[in-house]
């Protein structure tokens, strides 16, 4: 790729500065209106009486069809301004009463198909208007509750449908027929422009999308057929906004009757906490939590907040709390849960709790005893038409959830049989069958109607409308198509995802000579071309290039109108239905993470090694001033107390009190099962960190001769982003985490700087590595570099190709790959793009790394999975290395991959945020059965999704997957491992990638970074026999979408368990929470013996140090050779290991604490005093200020004295102070060396200090209020005194000797 044509894309940039907004396609609905089965549709689905009726509908035309039929003729009219041509009507005349639409019941197959519905719906209707009405993702009899946002948006719908008027807030709504729960028109008949579906609780006239009448509701079958609880339309949501006078402890409470968690720190969906006059509620229906701020009982603000840091983002007007469960436990349910104790076998245990008021999970498996009544959902949507889609399909999902729900339950009593628990078998929770939901529909006058895509008999209406060409990529004969058409007189629209590829399309066509105009509105038929005056529209020769998310297009070949959608034409559909982005925080890196210590942690203290810890105490400190004479009180400080082993036998152990200001010498042990503990002031600690240090010294010296060497070695500096970077960032489907735009930041920083990149990052498997590197290679292909891809297997090669490919759709890369599944023919024009340049992203295995593939201008260097990557490929990488950028992705944070000298000594950054709407996989370890496996694969099926099912015998795996094929018919099976010929293999794997493979049974070859997003359920039949970064490398291949995930490690139930596999089985089913993988990893050390970091030596010292001392013992030698190397220095520099070997010690008389009241939980205590201990400069002292402020309201004295006191620390530390302690009535500084001018100023500007230059000690009397009869000054004004003393004494600051003298020596 040539700098010049990025040049020229720039210029096509800039000409066309205008972003793309996606906008609605209304204007396409009065055309469709002249084809008379259309007409005949709209105004048969508007009558009185309706039937059963089928009609032939092409797909990417349905939604417009259905959008058609709930407005009506009128509703189109007044939707668009324009009278509505009707093909049985006079032109003049204006639609009456029979052209008014309904409210319509959309059924689908599929919860995908639902939401990909719903989506496209949206184009052509408010997006207020369409509904989705999700499934439960478990079965009924499941000890499972399904996920909190499934329930707050089905009790969202649930809302909307039996309280309509809710959402009328003032603004007129867009124009249609107001009965049975559709929307009434505005005052003009006129559209509102504000309905756009922007959530604005708080304003007065917009629309609130969790609120008012939905018009066209979408639901999958499964949903449709599963029973609800009666009268949960009636339950009232929590309204929190501004000005609301609703309490803060009634709020609360209603919260917590909503099932909402109480907690300390909101993390996830379904939790509130409350602190002071502050409450953080995090609505499952949102993207982000709130933070509600009260002035006694009115709501002062409602602002948003970020999970990861906890600080505020933007103020909302408002927000709508909706339940997080469909059992409600009022009175009435608990004293059935009483009463039913016993009753039902099994489930005892759920009703006691229950009967308690405590929600369990998977109590709604119990709904129909403990609820009056259970009803169909078509008992609640009002007089809706019900409308099919594929009805053959829709049938097939019924009969499945039917057979699978019972196959399910007797696995589950099977299961129960052998020991595991009892399922809750009650019938009246089950699917109701189709028929009957159809019989219900129709004996109400419902209707049910089927669009379909064949025809069953010759009778069945089929409107002239069809599916588009496919071109699959070819975009040259699509141009060249569209081009044909407009000149015709078409009305041709084109339809894409996002702006970047609007604009290249608009682009394309007119290279190619075929006028084309992006356009921002297609409200009214005049936006398609010319209207005549019968009202027919007819093309002017202008392709229409718009955003919108249609999904798949349509050809109307009688009515000259051609809709093409982008999927239509690069043969990929989206990743799914795009929802309004949240634009991510990108203020801070400093993740919240309390240091979560429970009595009898293991915990390792700088200077006296590994304790247990026995509680958080507060005691008073100094002499103070008694509670009698001052209502203030004695001054007080919280301690940690840390239990050690006891210097004498058969004696109590010894306790520390570490001061809660020096928390950052204290860390929680990671490292061993049970470590032995230290006895204070022992050898036996001194000689185990000297022992590490050691080894620390020899590796840190290690990678800084390479960092030397790196840093004297000029790479190619990297401009800053472009338009087309901004374009492709634009494209990704999805919201960035905080951590995933820091790190693209860094990378970018490091990019751009002249100094070769070597960054190293760490991030759990699906936590979107992948995304960053697609970004650094695209801005180095920008400026005509190439960029290598290194990956560890042949399977990863097609997949990470395939990723690659699509995000670069319709930009200007070139994209290879280079692996054994290619002929020798291919591989050779891949090596002759690279040599001559033509191929900007080469994708391979170990093979680009031999030193015979020659890159002709190397840019970048991308290493996936680096810890696969062993010593023999060290020096070639070394070699890479140093003039070439490189970034390292690793998803397995064993900790010697961490800082591995790979690459050498690099930059790292950690992904520890997971994706949003990324769940838990629930993890299942047991014997194999037969009966569950077949039932997890039919439930995979059921969603459309697939399964990987893992045999790591090649000898049997045919065997295995005939039997699977046996088990589950229906499946389509097939097997993958690395014995089978390279095209067998790529192409299993391709039909697999491509969902034409809904069971692959494999070997550990997918272990490594396949990314299938569709597939949610594993089957590992032999887990016995892996290890435990294995188990959670597999793990990984699953739960990387919305879906929920399961997992299933099996053994045999013949044979007994090692002591080694039941503790790998253990661990990877105690850690199932996202981001598990350093938990697993620390265990995997436990396990096998933790070797050192760097280097080979297998016997290392983290189990003596514990993990986070020597990371950190680590990272602190490194930084201390780096510093010696800049000074011009020392072999062994002795600077920065002060930090960690000598404590620095502040005690005064100082009230410095965090209440009780402000902040009640101790972990959040903790956390706060760990950062004012860490904090280093004023800056992060005021940081920690404004977030305390943010989280817990305004800043209590005794913790504003807290900050003052770590300000002292921070000051103290950077002069070399580690004592400054109050003796007596004078206060203690050392070590201080002075000078003899600073010995003299000390004496003239403090009377009566003793200096002792033996122990470089000074002794300074306390200072007072007044030289005669002050009581002593305290508090925050001796912080103060002694921040003071040290700029005018220690630090030589001559501005700070005025102030020095105003304090009198105290007599």
């Amino acid at each position: 790729m040539s700098t010049s044509t990025w040049g020229r894309a720039r210029l096509i940039i800039r000409r066309r500065p205008s972003r793309l907004l996606a906008v609605r396609l209304t204007a396409l609905l009065p055309p469709l209106l002249a084809d008379p089965t259309i007409d005949d549709l709209v105004e048969a689905a508007g009558s009185r009486s309706r039937t059963d009726r089928t009609v032939v509908v092409a797909p990417g035309a349905r939604p417009a069809v259905l959008a058609a039929m709930s407005l009506g003729a009128s509703g189109i009219a007044r939707a668009t301004g324009a009278a509505v041509p009707h093909s049985s009507d006079p032109v003049d005349s204006a639609p009456t009463s029979r052209g008014e639409g309904t409210p319509l019941l959309v059924v689908t197959a599929t919860g995908r198909e639902a939401e990909q519905t719903a989506a496209a719906l949206s184009c052509y209707l408010p997006a207020t208007d369409v509904a989705v009405f999700p499934a439960w993702e478990t079965l009924p009899h499941e000890r499972l509750s399904p996920r909190a946002d499934t329930v707050a948006t089905r009790l969202a719908v649930l809302r909307r449908l039996a309280h309509p008027e809710d959402g009328r807030t003032g603004a007129a709504r867009t124009a249609g027929p107001g009965p049975s729960g559709a929307p009434d028109p505005g005052p003009s008949g006129a559209p509102d422009p504000g309905s756009s579906g922007a959530p604005d609780p708080g304003s007065s006239g917009a629309p609130d999308p969790e609120r008012g009448p939905i018009r066209v509701l979408v639901v999958p079958v499964r949903a449709l057929l599963a029973p609800i609880v009666e009268g949960l339309g009636d339950l009232e949501p929590v309204h929190l906004a501004k000005g609301l006078d609703v309490g803060l402890q009634p709020t609360a409470e209603r919260l917590a009757a909503a099932a909402y968690t109480r907690v300390d720190m909101v993390e996830n969906r379904g939790e509130f906490a409350v602190r002071g006059g502050i409450l953080d509620v995090f609505p499952p229906t949102r993207a982000r939590p709130v933070r509600v701020d009260f002035f006694g009982d009115e709501i002062e603000s409602v602002s948003t907040f970020a999970v990861a840091d906890q600080r505020t983002i933007e103020e909302v007007g408002g927000v709508t709390a909706t339940a997080c469960r469909e059992i409600i436990l009022t009175d009435a349910v608990r004293e059935r849960a009483r009463r039913l104790t016993g009753v039902i076998p099994g489930a005892a245990d759920m009703l006691d709790r229950i009967a308690e008021g405590v929600p369990v999970e998977g109590m709604e498996s119990l709904a129909p005893v403990l609820v009056d009544r259970m009803v169909p959902l078509l008992d609640l949507v009002g007089d809706r038409l019900v409308v099919v889609l594929e009805p053959e399909r829709v049938r097939k999902r019924a009969e499945d959830l039917v057979s699978t729900t019972a196959e399910f339950l007797a696995a589950a009593w099977t299961s129960a049989a052998s020991g595991g628990t009892v399922p809750i078998d009650l019938s009246a929770a089950a699917f109701a069958p189709l028929a009957e939901a159809r019989a219900l529909a129709l004996s109400t006058n419902r209707g049910w109607w089927s669009l379909t895509s064949f025809a069953a008999s010759p009778d069945v209406a089929e409107p002239a409308l069809r599916d588009p060409e496919r071109y699959r990529g070819r975009l040259e004969e699509a141009t060249a198509d569209l081009g044909d058409l407009a000149r015709e007189g078409w009305s041709v629209i084109v339809t894409t995802d996002g702006p970047g590829p609007g604009r290249r399309m608009a682009q394309l066509l007119a290279d190619s000579g075929v006028p084309a105009r992006i356009v921002t509105q297609l409200d009214e038929p005049a936006d398609l071309g010319d209207v005549a005056a019968d009202g027919t529209v007819r093309g002017d020769g202008v392709i229409r290039v718009t955003q919108a998310g249609a999904g798949h297009g349509f050809v109307a070949r009688t009515l000259r109108l051609a809709l093409i959608a982008e999927s239509d034409l690069t043969g990929r559909a989206k990743a799914g239905p795009r929802e309004r982005r949240t634009v991510p925080a990108r203020r801070s890196r400093k993740s919240v993470d309390p240091l979560s210590l429970r009595p009898g942690d293991f915990v390792v203290h700088a200077q006296h090694g590994v304790g247990r810890f026995v509680e958080l105490m507060r005691r008073r400190i100094g002499s103070g001033r008694t509670g009698a004479k001052d209502p203030a009180g004695p001054a007080t400080r919280e301690y940690l107390v840390i239990e050690y082993a006891a210097s004498k036998r058969g004696q109590p152990g010894d306790r520390l009190l570490v001061p809660t200001d020096s928390l950052d010498q204290v860390t929680k042990y990671i490292g061993g099962e049970t470590p032995v503990l230290n006895k204070m002031g022992g050898a036996d600690w001194a000689r185990t960190k000297s022992r590490a240090r050691k080894a620390v010294r020899e590796i840190a010296g290690e990678l800084v001769r390479l960092y030397a060497a790196r840093s004297a070695t000029t790479g190619h500096a990297f401009g800053p982003d472009t338009p087309w970077q901004a374009e492709l960032e634009e494209a990704f489907p999805y919201t960035e985490t905080p951590d995933q735009l820091a790190t693209i930041d860094d990378v970018k920083r490091d990019m751009e700087a002249a100094q070769p990149m070597d960054r190293l990052i760490c991030g759990d498997v699906g936590y979107g590595k992948t995304e960053i590197a697609v970004r650094a290679a695209f801005k180095a292909v920008q400026e005509g570099k190439q960029v290598v891809v290194l990956v560890p297997t042949t399977l990863l090669v097609t997949q990470h190709a395939e990723t690659f490919s699509e995000r670069y759709a319709g930009f200007p890369v070139r994209v290879a790959q280079l692996s054994r599944f290619q002929t020798p023919a291919e591989s050779a024009k891949v090596l002759a793009g690279l040599a001559d340049g033509t191929i900007d992203v080469v994708v391979g295995t170990h093979r680009l790394i031999t030193g015979r593939v020659h890159v002709k201008n190397l840019g970048l260097v991308i290493i996936d999975e680096e810890q696969r990557f062993g010593v023999e490929h060290k020096e070639t990488l070394k070699a890479l290395r140093t003039d070439v950028d490189v970034l390292s992705m690793s998803a397995t944070p064993i900790p010697r991959t961490l800082e591995m000298a790979v690459t050498g000594l690099r930059e790292m950054s950690t992904l520890a945020t997971p994706p949003e709407d990324r769940h838990p996989i629930l993890t299942y370890v047991g014997a194999y059965e037969t009966k569950q496996v077949g039932a997890a694969i039919r439930r995979e099926l059921l969603r459309d999704g697939q399964v990987f099912y893992v045999h790591n015998r090649v000898e049997d795996i045919d065997a295995v997957a005939a039997k699977l094929a046996d088990l589950v018919p229906e499946a389509r099976v097939a097997t993958a491992h690395g014995q089978m010929s390279e095209a067998r293999l790529e192409r299993v794997i391709d039909d697999f990638w491509h969902k034409e493979i809904d069971v692959l049974v494999c070997t550990t070859i997918v272990e490594t970074g396949l990314d299938v997003s569709n597939a949610n359920t594993l089957i590992v039949d032999r887990a016995d026999r892996m290890g435990l970064s294995q188990l959670h490398q597999l793990r990984g291949r699953v739960g990387r979408g919305r879906e929920r995930a399961y997992a299933y490690f099996l053994h045999p139930a013949d044979k007994p368990l090692t002591e080694t596999s039941l503790e790998r089985l253990r661990t990877i089913a105690s850690n199932t929470d996202l981001g598990a993988g350093m938990q697993v990893a620390m265990k995997d050390l436990e396990i096998r013996g933790a070797g050192n970091l760097l280097g080979g030596e297998q016997s290392g010292h983290i189990a003596g140090v514990g993990f986070d001392l020597y990371v950190r013992m680590v990272s602190e030698a490194v930084a201390a050779y780096k510093k010696a190397l800049q000074v011009g220095g020392a072999e062994a520099p002795q600077v920065g290991e002060a930090e960690i070997d000598e404590d620095l010690r502040v005690d005064l008389p100082v009230d410095a604490t965090i209440p009780e009241d402000y902040v009640p939980h101790e972990r959040l205590r903790l956390e706060a005093y760990t950062k004012f201990a860490a904090a280093r400069t004023d800056a992060d002292v005021n940081d920690i200020l404004d977030e305390l402020t943010d989280r817990y309201g305004p800043v209590p004295e005794a913790t504003a004295r807290l900050a003052a006191l770590a300000r002292l620390r921070a000051l103290a530390a950077r002069l070399g102070v580690r004592e400054i302690v109050a003796q007596g009535k004078s206060i203690r500084f050392a070590p201080v060396s002075l000078a003899e001018s600073a010995r003299m100023r000390l004496t003239r500007l403090y009377p009566g200090t003793v200096l002792k230059p033996a122990t470089r000690t000074i002794v300074v009397p306390a200072p007072s209020a007044a030289r005669m009869g002050g009581g002593a000054v305290e508090g925050e004004a001796l912080l103060r005194w002694a921040e003071v003393l040290l700029h005018a004494v220690v630090a030589g600051e001559a501005d700070y000797e005025t102030e020095a003298t105003r304090y009198r020596r105290r007599r």
